[in-house]
């Protein structure tokens, strides 16, 4: 039984449509990319899924009782604003310290509750945003390019960490990426959109997809290559979040 079932959704703002016809399903405890171009409806979709935008046409439906949990692209916080990770992560309503607890080390981040919002690096902010999205215990985990901004090491481990979590809690993750590197690893499926499914699969089926290097270029074909050296011969980027 699928978690979120994606059905002939189309999507516009206005006279312009930016998805047409795309179906996807998710499935439990499964790693799911999106990949495309610029504008090619990928936050509008992750935004379609957890109901933040209406389709024009088509459905979106969940499984029963299936809990979600999203960590966006970005999310601004005052920086004047005096507040903890702790106190950011129990708002809008209480939340146990225990459950804050679990969240932040399963984000990786377990010695950040006491920390200044306004202090964290671009990747221990990325971190919390993790954690809140996990405080739900969601059966799905979904991503907006949640790595945005960070340099390649940072990006590299924060990506790691969702393979961990979903070893560790059994959800399913379904994430927007721009760093074709970071797909072929850590996928089981990926989606090429381009305001339609261009080409879905296994990364090796959708490396060698001629709509996927039209978009992409022949050259991605070495993610592959990088990939399956990090696998032969172990990750040894640093652990450490930025």
């Amino acid at each position: 039984m699928s978690l979120v079932c994606v059905e002939n959704v189309s999507i516009s703002y206005g006279a312009k449509t930016v998805l047409s016809h795309v179906s996807l399903s998710v499935d439990p405890g499964e790693i799911v990319t999106i990949v495309g171009p610029n504008g090619s409806g990928k936050t509008s979709l992750l935004r379609t899924i957890i109901g933040a935008v209406k389709p024009a046409r088509g459905r979106v439906t969940r499984g029963s009782d299936v809990r979600l949990g999203y960590v966006p692209q970005r999310l601004h916080i005052d920086p004047t604003l005096p507040m903890t990770v702790a106190r950011f992560l129990a708002l809008p309503r209480g939340v146990a310290p225990e459950a804050i607890g679990d969240a932040l080390t399963q984000a990786g981040v377990p010695d950040l509750s006491k920390s200044q919002m306004s202090r964290l690096s671009g990747g221990q902010f990325q971190r919390v945003l993790l954690a809140r999205a996990l405080i739900g215990k969601p059966h799905l985990l979904l991503l907006d390019e949640a790595t945005q901004g960070l340099d390649q090491p940072g990006s590299a481990a924060f990506y790691r960490q969702i393979e961990s979590v979903r070893r560790d809690t059994g959800c399913a993750v379904l994430m927007i990426s721009h760093e074709l590197h970071v797909v072929m690893s850590a996928s089981d499926r990926v989606i090429c959109l381009n305001g339609h499914v261009c080409c879905e699969g296994t990364p090796e089926v959708v490396a060698s997809a001629p709509e996927y290097r039209a978009l992409f270029g022949s050259g991605t074909m070495g993610a592959l290559a990088l990939y399956r050296h990090d696998h032969d011969h172990g990750h040894d980027h640093t652990e450490a979040a930025e």
